[in-house]
């Protein structure tokens, strides 16, 4: 279970191209892409070196205009789908 004291490794290294502000990642072991915009870019760019829950939360509040709830939230959604798919630790 990821929470905020948890410490995000990447586990894969994906083909990553950006596209007007999306990136487009692909992963060739499972001939799956995925696109992510806005928010989801930012957190990309953070994992690719280790670093913690909690501090991507921060650095997103010093970003966005959003309620820490909220971005808690939506951080921990975002980086449960990218444990799903395997992509982190």
């Amino acid at each position: 279970m990821i929470d905020d004291t948890t410490i995000i490794k990447m586990k894969k290294q994906l083909n990553v191209t950006d596209l007007s502000g999306e990136k487009v990642m692909i992963d060739f072991e499972s001939g799956k892409y995925f696109m992510i915009k806005g928010a989801g870019n930012d957190i990309w760019d953070m994992i690719q070196n280790e670093i913690s829950v909690e501090a991507i939360i921060k650095n997103l509040l010093e970003i966005y205009d959003v309620s820490e709830k909220e971005c808690t939230d939506s951080v921990l959604q975002f980086l449960q789908k990218m444990k799903d798919f395997d992509f982190i630790y």
